[in-house]
C-alpha cells in the first residue's frame, strides 16, 4: 500500500499523480476504518484529504505553518506527518488527539478547537515571522461555516492592510459563500493568480499615474470600471473589495491543480484567499448522504453507517429538548436560539414545531446572547442553548448586554463539566467559576432528568438571567422520588442524619449517593443534599447543618476555584470555623482527552478516589468501604 510508505513530507512530494489519487482512496478507506471503532470527526476529515495532500506538497512543512480552523479536520494532516500508526489511540486517554496540538507534533503550527479562530492566528504569525525577518509561508484553512463567526471578519479586516504574503485557504463544503459562476470565473482567477498579471496591474497602474495633470484620474476612473466588471464576473468581490487578493472558486478534489495555485498564490505580496469546494463525507455513501450525522460520530457499523451501541435512555440534551417544546406549546412568548448546533443542544425539534420562533445565528456565540437579550427587552423569553465551552465565547455579552440590565434570558448549558474525547478546548469546566462571577446571573444544576424539567420550568418564570448546566451523555435517573419543587436558591436535602455532610451540585449528586451508600455501609452516620443552585449559595442549609456536621464535604464536576466548593467554604470560616471543609472538584487546569469514567479516576472526582482522599484527610478510617456498586454517573455509550 502507499499509505504504508508515507512518513512525511518528502515521501508525498515523490508519489506521481496515479500514485496520489491512490493514497487519497486509501487515506479515506484509512479514516473509516480507524473511527468506526475510536469514534471522531469523520465527514469533515473525509472531504479535505486532496486539499491536505497538496497542501504537503505545495509547502515545506514543518518550515511553512498550516493552521487550521477548528482544527477537527486535521487527520489526513496528522497521518501525512508520522502518526499514521497512533490512530488507534485517537482520542483516548493518553493517546492521539483529535485537534492539532503543538506539544504533540512540530508539523501542528497551533492549537485549534473552537471555531472562526484561525485567520487570527495566521495573521499573527505572519506578523512575528517579518518582525523576526524571517520567511516562510502561513496557511490558514477556515471553513465557510466558520466565515459566521465575527471575529473571521475581523481578522480579514486587518489582513487587507497586509504588504506582505499571508495564504488563506476557504474550504467551502456546501457552497455557502458564492457559487462557481462558469468559465470565466475560472479563466480570471488563474489569470490573476499568475505572477505576469500581478506584475502587469502594477506596471500599468504606476505608468497611468505618471501622466501628467490627468493621470491619477484617469487611474481613478480604470480602477472603478475594473472593479465594476469584476463585480459581475467574480464571485469574491467581498473579499477584494477589503483588501485581500481572491482566488477560486476551485475544485478542492484535484490535487495538481491546488498544487499550482497554491504555488503561485505563495507569489502574491498581499494576503490572498482561496476558495476551494470540496465535498463534506466525500467517499463513504452514508457521510455523502447525511454529513452532518457523521460530523462528529460513536464508533459505528461500516456497512450501514449505524453506531453499534444504542443508547438505552434518554439524555439531558433529549430531556431539555422535549420540555422545552411542551413548555412553548403553553407559552407564546418562549423563543430558541442557537449558535450553529441546533442538533447538538437538541434545537431541532424546536426548530420544526416552532419555525418561526427558532433563530440559528450561525457561529457567532456573542451575537447569539445579545440578539436573546434584545429579544427579552421585546418581550420575549429567549432560551440560549449552548455548549459550556463555546458560552465562554460570549462571556462580555453576558455581563455587559444580558446581565446589567437584569434581562431574563435562559441559558441552557450543555456539555457542562468532563466532555471526554474532544479534550482541553471542550471540556466544560469553567462555566460555574465565570458564571457565578456575575451580578444578577443566577445558575442551577440539577440532579436528574426530571429536576431538569422543573429547572426548566422555573427558569422561564424567573424575572432575569439565570443558567442550567448539565453534563453529555445519559440522564441520571436516580432519585426519582425526590421531586420537591424548585425554591429559589434553596437546596434539596435528600438524606438527613449527623456526621458528615455531603454537599453536591449537578452530576456530582450520583456520585455523593454511592459515597453515601459506602459510608453508610462502613458504619458512618452521613447527610447527602443536593445543591440545586450555585448561585444564590444556600448558607441556611449550613446554618441548618452546622450544629451536627463537624465535617462538610462539597462535590462539583468544576474546576475549585470560584465555583460552589470556594463560596460554601467561605462561608463555613466565617461563621463556623470549627467545621472542616472538604472541596471535591477539578484542578486548577486544563483537561486531556479520554474516556470520562477515565478522566474522572485521574483527576480524583469518581467514589472510590473521594472515599480515599477522605481516608488521607482522617475523616474515616482506614477500613474498606462496601456498598453500592456500579458507575458514578451514567455516560453515554
Amino acid at each position: 500500500m502507499i499509505l504504508d510508505k508515507i512518513s512525511g513530507p518528502d515521501d508525498v512530494k515523490a508519489l506521481n499523480e496515479e500514485e496520489l489519487k491512490e493514497l487519497a482512496a486509501q487515506i479515506r478507506q484509512f479514516l473509516i476504518e480507524k473511527i468506526s471503532h475510536t469514534g471522531g470527526h469523520l465527514a469533515s476529515n473525509l472531504g479535505v484529504v486532496e486539499l491536505t495532500i497538496a497542501l504537503f506538497r505545495a509547502f515545506h512543512l514543518p518550515e511553512d505553518k498550516i493552521i487550521w480552523d477548528v482544527g477537527h479536520q486535521s487527520y489526513t494532516h496528522k497521518i501525512l506527518s508520522g502518526r499514521k500508526d497512533n490512530f488507534d489511540g485517537l482520542r483516548q486517554y493518553g493517546g492521539l488527539s483529535g485537534f492539532p496540538k503543538r506539544k504533540e507534533s512540530p508539523f501542528d503550527a497551533f492549537d485549534t478547537g473552537h471555531s472562526s479562530t484561525s485567520i487570527s492566528a495566521g495573521l499573527g504569525m505572519v506578523q512575528g515571522r517579518d518582525v523576526l525577518g524571517e520567511n516562510y509561508s502561513v496557511v490558514s484553512v477556515i471553513g465557510d461555516g466558520a466565515l459566521t463567526g465575527g471575529m473571521a471578519y475581523e481578522a480579514l479586516n486587518n489582513a487587507g492592510r497586509l504588504k506582505t504574503n499571508f495564504i488563506i485557504v476557504l474550504n467551502d463544503n456546501n457552497m455557502s459563500i458564492s457559487e462557481n459562476v462558469g468559465g470565466m470565473s475560472k479563466y480570471l482567477s488563474n489569470l490573476r493568480a499568475d505572477e505576469g498579471y500581478n506584475l502587469l496591474k502594477k506596471n500599468v497602474a504606476g505608468a497611468v499615474s505618471r501622466i501628467p495633470v490627468i493621470g491619477n484620474d484617469v487611474l481613478d476612473t480604470m480602477l472603478r470600471t475594473k472593479n465594476s466588471i469584476k463585480q459581475f464576473l467574480i464571485p469574491g468581490m467581498l473579499f477584494e473589495n477589503m483588501g485581500i487578493t481572491y482566488l477560486g472558486p476551485v475544485d478542492g478534489h484535484d490535487i495538481r491543480g491546488l498544487v499550482k495555485i497554491f504555488s503561485e498564490a505563495r507569489k502574491i505580496n498581499r494576503a490572498v484567499l482561496i476558495h476551494v469546494i470540496t465535498q463534506k463525507g466525500r467517499g463513504y455513501r452514508p457521510a455523502e448522504k447525511n454529513p452532518a450525522a457523521f460530523h462528529g460520530v460513536e464508533p459505528f457499523d461500516v456497512a450501514t453507517g449505524k453506531p453499534l451501541n444504542k443508547k438505552i435512555y434518554p439524555g439531558y440534551t433529549d430531556v431539555f429538548s422535549r420540555e422545552l417544546c411542551r413548555l412553548a406549546q403553553e407559552d407564546p412568548r418562549i423563543v430558541a436560539v442557537t449558535a450553529a448546533m441546533p442538533d447538538g443542544t437538541g434545537l431541532s425539534r424546536f426548530s420544526r414545531q416552532f419555525p418561526s420562533r427558532f433563530f440559528d445565528v450561525g457561529i457567532a456565540e456573542e451575537h447569539a446572547v445579545t440578539s436573546a437579550a434584545g429579544m427579552a427587552a421585546a418581550g420575549l423569553r429567549p432560551v440560549v442553548a449552548v455548549y459550556s465551552s463555546f458560552l465562554q465565547r460570549a462571556y462580555d455579552q453576558i455581563v455587559h448586554d444580558v446581565c446589567i440590565q437584569n434581562l431574563p434570558v435562559v441559558f441552557c448549558v450543555d456539555r457542562a463539566g468532563l466532555v471526554g474525547s474532544d479534550g482541553e478546548t471542550h471540556q466544560g469546566i469553567f462555566d460555574l467559576t465565570f458564571l457565578s462571577s456575575i451580578p444578577n446571573m443566577s445558575v442551577m444544576a440539577p440532579k436528574n432528568l426530571w429536576e431538569l424539567r422543573s429547572m426548566l420550568r422555573f427558569a422561564l418564570s424567573w424575572d432575569g438571567p439565570i443558567a442550567i448546566r448539565y453534563p453529555r451523555g445519559q440522564a441520571y435517573r436516580g432519585l426519582k422520588d425526590f421531586l420537591e419543587p424548585v425554591v429559589y436558591g434553596k437546596s434539596e436535602i435528600l438524606q438527613e442524619e449527623s456526621g458528615i455532610a455531603l454537599l453536591a451540585v449537578g452530576s456530582m449528586v450520583s456520585t455523593a449517593e454511592h459515597i453515601r451508600d459506602k459510608l453508610k455501609s462502613a458504619g458512618y452516620s452521613c447527610t447527602l443534599v443536593n445543591g440545586r443552585f450555585i448561585k444564590p449559595v444556600d448558607t441556611a442549609v449550613v446554618d441548618r447543618l452546622a450544629p451536627s456536621h463537624p465535617v462538610i464535604v462539597t462535590l462539583e464536576e468544576n474546576v475549585l476555584c470560584g465555583g460552589y466548593g470556594e463560596r460554601i467554604t467561605d462561608y463555613v470560616q466565617k461563621h463556623y470555623p470549627q467545621i472542616k471543609v472538604v472541596n471535591i472538584a477539578l484542578p486548577d487546569a486544563y483537561v486531556e482527552h479520554g474516556n470520562v469514567s477515565v478522566l474522572r479516576r485521574d483527576l480524583g472526582i469518581d467514589s472510590d478516589s473521594i472515599l480515599e482522599r477522605l481516608r488521607c484527610e482522617g475523616i474515616i478510617g482506614k477500613e474498606e468501604a462496601s456498598g453500592a456498586a456500579g458507575p458514578d454517573r451514567e455516560e453515554e455509550s
